[in-house]
Formats: structure tokens, sequence, C-alpha cells
């Protein structure tokens, strides 16, 4: 395996990752084993472990990963996510990008889920809300989010995601949806990537209780 440089805050990353997880898990929006939290460590990436409740998780419920093939460094003890290749779909197409979250927050994984006939890539497009201003986009006004299909495979996924992002007419989002399986949020650090998180969940929340098609409001439709 090629030698990855880290930071050395490490630790501290990994006590930051432990106290967000848990958070998150109050927030009802990392039920059971779902989700994971990740932040760039130099060249390494740090994500919280696989298979772990994050009710009670600990500095030692995260492992470092190689940006490359997402495999525990050595040292480690604990596993990785399955949802790791998308972590690192995201930092290695996103240059800006020191953290990502995937949860499984409720109101946006229903919207998303109402994609899933269009086939290919969705799109949620949030139209004229106050709200998204504190996305921190460049035209708040008009915020396409795209929502991927749920193949039951992270690399899948992955794939999807990087195919996404590699469209020479995409715009970076603050988030993608996938489809039955939450959202993944992500920003220069964990307070961005936590503070989008939860505005695409209150702004998903609003359009559900009020009606995703109305005018004005937003769109859920195939791309």
């Amino acid at each position: 395996m090629k030698p990855v440089c880290i930071r050395e805050d490490a630790e501290l990353q990994r006590e930051h990752l432990s106290a967000v997880g848990r958070s998150l898990y109050r927030s009802g929006w990392m039920p059971g084993t779902f989700g994971s939290v990740s932040v760039r460590s130099g060249e390494a990436v740090v994500i919280t472990a696989d298979g772990l409740s994050k009710r009670e998780m600990t500095h030692q419920d995260a492992v470092m990963v190689d940006p490359f093939k997402g495999l525990p460094l050595l040292g480690e003890t604990e596993w990785p996510p399955a949802e790791t290749p998308v972590h690192l779909a995201l930092y290695r197409r996103l240059p800006g990008c020191g953290a990502v979250i995937h949860a499984h927050a409720p109101w946006s994984t229903a919207l998303a889920t109402r994609t899933r006939d269009t086939g290919g890539t969705g799109q949620v497009v949030f139209e004229e809300m106050e709200m998204a201003k504190s996305l921190g986009v460049p035209d708040p006004r008009l915020v396409v989010l795209p929502v991927v299909p749920n193949n039951l495979d992270a690399s899948l996924i992955a794939d999807d995601v990087t195919a996404f992002l590699d469209e020479p007419t995409a715009d970076t989002p603050p988030a993608l949806l996938i489809d039955r399986n939450g959202i993944f949020s992500f920003g220069r650090d964990i307070d961005e990537a936590r503070n989008r998180l939860e505005c695409v969940e209150e702004l998903s929340h609003l359009l559900m209780l009020t009606g995703a098609d109305e005018p004005g409001m937003a769109k859920v439709n195939a791309r």
C-alpha cells in the first residue's frame, strides 16, 4: 500500500467524529447502525467504523483509511463502512471537500424515494425557498439536488456519483440524495456538511408536508 500522510491532530479528528455521530444518533438520523461521518486527514480519510451504533461511540470507533481503495491503514483495528466508496468518490471529485456525512434523515430520504420509477439519476429542485440561502450555494433561488439510484452496491453508487460530478454541465450540489438510502451532505468541514444536512432535511420536510410538486415549490423528476 502506498504510504499516506495524515494530520498531526488525527486523534482530535476521531474525537470530533464520535461527537458528531452521537449527536446525529440523538437526532434520529443515524438509527441502528446506519450512517457514517468522515473527514480528510492529510492524504488519508478518517471515517466512522462499520457495524456500530452511534449512540455511545468513542474515538476508538473511527478508522483511518487510504484514499484510493478505502482500506484501513496499518495499525487500525476497525473496518470502514460499506458506503466508504461514496465518501472517497466525493473527496476525489471535490478538491474543496473536507467532510462528508451519510445520514438516513427521514424527510430527505422520503423525498428521494419519489424518484424511484424515473430511471437513472433523478433530481429534486428547490425553487424560491428562503431556507435554501443557508446552503451556501451561488443561487439559492434554484437549488438542484441529484437523486442517485440505489444499486445496493456502494461501488456502483460511487460510480454514478462520479459520473454525475464529471458531467461538464453539472453544478456542484450541496448534497446528494440516494433513493431509499438517505443523504450524503458535504462541505469544507464537518460544521458546513452538517449545516447543509439540516437545511436539506428541513426543506424536504416542508415539501413533503405541503406537496412536493406544487408550482413555485419544487419538482421531483428525471434528468
